[in-house]
């Protein structure tokens, strides 16, 4: 796997960078099978959004399928939904069809929200040869613990799964969250991580 690391001055460079770069991508995709992305929760996902809706045309996502990294267990309307966080600077503002969205079902429990997020999300994308969804792009933010999705350190569950999606208590509320695992992570084409400010370095 090859890895490069872009420095950007500030958030909203960063936001505008990224956002560029993933319409290109979508712009030149293939029309032949659907483009899957998971979604990050965060500061900065938020701002890449908003910076994405500015410049896509509603239409141009007609065949891209949004899923998440991570939710935490609250409801859709809850303040601390990654799917909320979403909604209105990207879903609604390009107009993106209930049918594209993936969200995880919170609101079903845990045992439920697991078996139907790994159905979803492996009924869209290809698959690899351990059965991992093999994801066109992932956003990843990252804590300022180093977490990535709900991939927390020294959590050794994690490292040892084979899951696609699990449920995981992280160590700040709402600490219960449903996450992908590192496997299906690792299944990716591209893996886009964003972080910016201080406490990231």
């Amino acid at each position: 796997m090859s890895h490069i690391l872009q420095h950007f001055s500030d958030s909203a460079s960063l936001a505008e960078a990224v956002a560029k770069r993933w319409h290109e991508a979508l712009v030149q995709r293939g029309t032949g099978r659907p483009f899957t992305v998971a979604l990050s929760g965060g500061r900065t996902p938020k701002a890449l959004y908003k910076a994405f809706a500015s410049i896509a045309e509603v239409g141009q996502l007609d065949n891209v399928h949004f899923f998440w990294g991570d939710e935490r267990m609250v409801p859709p309307s809850d303040e601390d939904s990654n799917y909320k966080l979403a909604t209105v600077p990207l879903f609604l503002a390009l107009k993106i069809s209930e049918t594209q969205i993936h969200r995880v079902l919170t609101e079903r429990g845990e045992e439920f929200a697991v078996k139907q997020a790994k159905s979803e999300i492996c009924r869209m994308a290809e698959l690899n040869a351990s059965g991992q969804p093999v994801l066109d792009l992932v956003f990843l933010g990252m804590g300022e613990d180093g977490h990535v999705a709900s991939l927390f350190p020294d959590d050794q569950e994690a490292i040892e799964s084979q899951a696609v999606y699990r449920v995981v208590t992280g160590p700040n509320p709402p600490s219960l969250r449903i996450t992908l695992g590192y496997p299906a992570l690792a299944a990716a084409r591209e893996v886009w991580v964003l972080a910016s400010g201080e406490g990231k370095k």
